[in-house]
C-alpha cells in the first residue's frame, strides 16, 4: 500500500470475490441429515430458516411487549406531553395547549376527552407525534392506544435486528441472537411501552442503518459483475474497472435517507445520526473500490461516488424532514405558523413562502430552547453513567397496600410498583467489554463490521457529550441499545471460536457463551415486576434495587 504512491500496481491476487461480497457458510448436512432432512432440501431450508428464525425470535419480543400493554392504567412521565400532542395533531394537525393537572381528566374521559384550538409551543419536531397518533387512531385516546405503535415499532426493529446482524455476521444464528439479546433489553423493552418519541427515533435508526448495509452488498455486487474473470474462474482485482465503473442506481440508500429524515423528524439528535451514516456509507464505496483493485479509491470515490451519495442523502432528508410539518403548513392555526405575516414582515428574506420563514423561524427559537435547557430534574444524569446504568429513570410507583391494586393480601406492609427505565444490567456490562473488542477488532483487524455497529453507537451516544450542562436523561440511550446488542452477539461468535476451532475450543466456547446468555435472560426475568409495574412487596423491590443511584 506504501508503494502505491510511487504508481506501483501489485500483480494478480487470490480471487476477490469472496472479499467483495462474502458468501454465507455452506449449511451443515451432518446435522439437517441428523433430523432427516434430504441432502437436496437443506439449502431452501436454510436460507427459509434465515426467516423463520428471525420471525420466531420477534414474535417472542411481541408477545413480552404486548402482554398488560395497558397497564398502569395512567399516564406516564413524559406521556403527559407526547400522547396529548399527538392526540391534538390527528385531530387539529397542530399541537394544542391542555389544561393543567389533566391526567386523571384524560384517563377517565378517554376518546371523549375535550380538545381545544389554542395552539402550544413544542420543541421536538411532529412525526413521533404522528406514530403515537397513529395507534391513537386506532384504539383511541387510551393507555394501549397511545403505547400501541411504539409496541409495534419496538417488535419490528427486534426483527430488523436479526436480519442486519445474519447480513453483517453471515450466521442466521448470531443475527437471532442480537436480536433476542434486543427483546430482553430492559430499557428497550420499557421505551416499548410508553408513548416516548425516543423509541420511534431508535427504529428509524435502525431501519436506516438495514438500508444502507443492504446497500453495500448490492453495490460491491454490481462493481464484482465488472471485473476480469480469468482462464481459471477467479475474479481478479482490476485498478482501471475500479476507477471508472459505475455502481447504478442504489435505491436502498434513497431509504435509508428517507428513515434518516424520519429519524431527524422525530427528534433533532437524528441529524448527528444522519452526518455519520452517510460519512460510512461513503467509507465503504472507498473500501469497495480498493479492494477491486483501484490504486487511488479515495479520489476515485470523491469523483464518481460522493455527489450521487450526498443527493440520496442529504437532500432527500431534509425534505422528508420538511414534508413532516404538512399538517402545521397546511393549517393557520400552529404555533408561529403567521409569524412572517405579523412580527417577522419585512427583512432580506420575504422572496420566500411566508410558511417556510414562520418555520425556520420556529426552529431557530427551539434551537434557543434546547442549548438552554439547564434546569435541573431528579432524574437527568451525565452520559458517562449510562453504559454502566448510573442513574436510571422512573416512569411511574405507586405504594398499593394489601389487597389493593394486585398487591397481594398477606404481604406485611405494603407492595412496591414501579415502572424503571432500567437496561438489563448483565447485558449493559458485557456490552462494555463487546465495545472495547469491537474497538479491537476495528483498528487492529479493519473488521468493517465492528466499525459499523460502533459508528451507530457512536452517533447516537457521543453527542451527550457536547451538552454536559444541559438537562438529558439515561433513556436516551435506547437509540445505540440495537448496536451495543449486536456488538455482544459479534463478541459471543468470537467466543463460540472461529471456523475450524479444535472440538474442545467449541465446548469451551459453548459453555462460555452459553452460560453468559442465559444469565442474561435470567436477568431480564429478575427485573421483569420493575419493568411493567407489577406489585411486589417492598422488601423484593429493594433487593432489586443494586445501588442507591437506581432509586
Amino acid at each position: 500500500m506504501r508503494l502505491r504512491r510511487f504508481g506501483y500496481t501489485a500483480g494478480p491476487g487470490a480471487d476477490v470475490r469472496a472479499r467483495l461480497v462474502p458468501p454465507f457458510p455452506e449449511p451443515a448436512l451432518r446435522v439437517w441429515a441428523a433430523l432427516g432432512v434430504a441432502a437436496y432440501r437443506v439449502a431452501p431450508m436454510n436460507r427459509l430458516l434465515g426467516w423463520v428464525g428471525p420471525l420466531l425470535v420477534a414474535l417472542v419480543a411481541g408477545a413480552l411487549r404486548f402482554w398488560n400493554l395497558g397497564r398502569p392504567d395512567k399516564v406516564i412521565f413524559d406521556e403527559t406531553y407526547y400522547a396529548k400532542d399527538a392526540w391534538a395533531l390527528i385531530h387539529r394537525g397542530y399541537e394544542v395547549n391542555w389544561p393543567k393537572d389533566y391526567n386523571d381528566e384524560v384517563i377517565r374521559l378517554g376518546s371523549d376527552v375535550p380538545l381545544g384550538t389554542d395552539a402550544s409551543y413544542v420543541v421536538h419536531p411532529p412525526v413521533g407525534k404522528w406514530v403515537i397518533g397513529l395507534g391513537e387512531w386506532m384504539h383511541g385516546f387510551t393507555p394501549f392506544g397511545w403505547r400501541f405503535m411504539t409496541a409495534v415499532l419496538g417488535t419490528l426493529s427486534v426483527l430488523l435486528i436479526c436480519r442486519i446482524g445474519r447480513r453483517l455476521f453471515r450466521s442466521t444464528f448470531l443475527g437471532c441472537l442480537a436480536g433476542a439479546l434486543l427483546a430482553v433489553d430492559g430499557l428497550h423493552f420499557v421505551m416499548s411501552r410508553a408513548a416516548l418519541l425516543d423509541l420511534v427515533l431508535m427504529f428509524f435508526v435502525v431501519a436506516a442503518f438495514g438500508c444502507l448495509v443492504v446497500d453495500r452488498d448490492r453495490s460491491r455486487a454490481r462493481l464484482l459483475a465488472q471485473l476480469p474473470v480469468d482462464e481459471d474462474g477467479l475474479v481478479r482485482p482490476d485498478a482501471d474497472i475500479a476507477e471508472t465503473a459505475r455502481l447504478g442506481r442504489r435505491p436502498w440508500r434513497i431509504a435509508a435517507g428517507v428513515c434518516l429524515g424520519l429519524a431527524f423528524a422525530t427528534k433533532w439528535n437524528g441529524l448527528y445520526i444522519l452526518a455519520a451514516f452517510a460519512l460510512m456509507s461513503v467509507l465503504w464505496d472507498v473500501g469497495a473500490r480498493r479492494v477491486a483493485g483501484a490504486g487511488r479509491p479515495y479520489p476515485t470515490v470523491l469523483k464518481k461516488d460522493v455527489l450521487p451519495a450526498f443527493v440520496s442523502t442529504v437532500p432527500v432528508a431534509i425534505g422528508t424532514y420538511v414534508v413532516s410539518w404538512t399538517g402545521w403548513i397546511v393549517t393557520d392555526d400552529g404555533y408561529f405558523r403567521n409569524w412572517a405575516a405579523t412580527a417577522g414582515k419585512g427583512g432580506n428574506w420575504t422572496f420566500l413562502p411566508d410558511w417556510l420563514r414562520s418555520l425556520w423561524h420556529y426552529e431557530y427559537e427551539v434551537y434557543q430552547f434546547h442549548i438552554g435547557l439547564t434546569s435541573g430534574h431528579t432524574y437527568d444524569s451525565n452520559p458517562w453513567s449510562w453504559l454502566v446504568l448510573g442513574r436510571p429513570v422512573s416512569y411511574y410507583y405507586e405504594s398499593p397496600a394489601p389487597g389493593v391494586d394486585g398487591c397481594p393480601k398477606d404481604t406485611a406492609g405494603k407492595c412496591a410498583a414501579e415502572v424503571l427505565a432500567l437496561g438489563t444490567p448483565l447485558l449493559w456490562w458485557a456490552a462494555c467489554f463487546a465495545v472495547a473488542y469491537a474497538l479491537w477488532r476495528w483498528l487492529l483487524r479493519r473488521d468493517w463490521r465492528a466499525g459499523a455497529i460502533l459508528c451507530g453507537i457512536a452517533a447516537g451516544y457521543l453527542p451527550w457529550f457536547a451538552y454536559q450542562e444541559r438537562t438529558i436523561f439515561y433513556f436516551y440511550a435506547v437509540v445505540f441499545v440495537p448496536f451495543l446488542c449486536l456488538a455482544v452477539a459479534m463478541m459471543i461468535g468470537a467466543i463460540l471460536g472461529p471456523p475450524g476451532s479444535t472440538e474442545r475450543r467449541r465446548i469451551v466456547g459453548a459453555v462460555g457463551s452459553g452460560v453468559l446468555v442465559l444469565l442474561i435472560f435470567w436477568n431480564f426475568i429478575y427485573f421483569w415486576p420493575i419493568y411493567t409495574g407489577t406489585p411486589i412487596p417492598v422488601d423484593s423491590w429493594r433487593a432489586r434495587m443494586w445501588f442507591d443511584t437506581w432509586v
